[in-house]
């Protein structure tokens, strides 16, 4: 996933390195947790089986006729913490699956802000 440019200097220098070892190197261009190819499309049926043309059989997950693409992503949510063992590569699906719980906290923080922000200078909302 690109990285937006305000939290560019959260990651290393050396991060798109980093990245391709562990998508290319370490998980040979296979999504870690479901399997799926990086480059290529993939075919599901409606209940979200897909067919992995390599290994000539069904997979199990979720998901639609979709291009796969790898990130790296990092296991604990820390972006300074870029041990082996804390980075993952995942397609989109399973990233945003990995990430939920974390984006639904960052959401709810962020409301809360917002709400806190509305009482402090125009008063309680109604």
């Amino acid at each position: 996933m690109p990285i937006r440019p305000e939290h560019r200097f959260f990651y290393p220098i050396d991060w798109r390195e980093l990245s391709m070892a562990i998508r290319f190197g370490r998980a040979q261009g296979r999504c870690e947790s479901c399997g799926r190819p990086h480059g290529q499309k993939v075919y599901h049926l409606g209940d979200g089986r897909w067919w992995d043309a390599e290994a000539g059989r069904w997979r199990d997950g979720w998901g639609r006729r979709t291009h796969v693409v790898l990130a790296a992503a990092h296991r604990d949510h820390d972006t300074a913490n870029n041990a082996d063992a804390n980075l993952a590569a995942f397609c989109q699906r399973c990233h945003m699956i990995h990430d939920r719980p974390e984006h639904q906290r960052r959401r709810r923080r962020t409301l809360f802000r917002r709400k806190a922000m509305g009482d402090l200078f125009g008063g309680p909302y109604a």
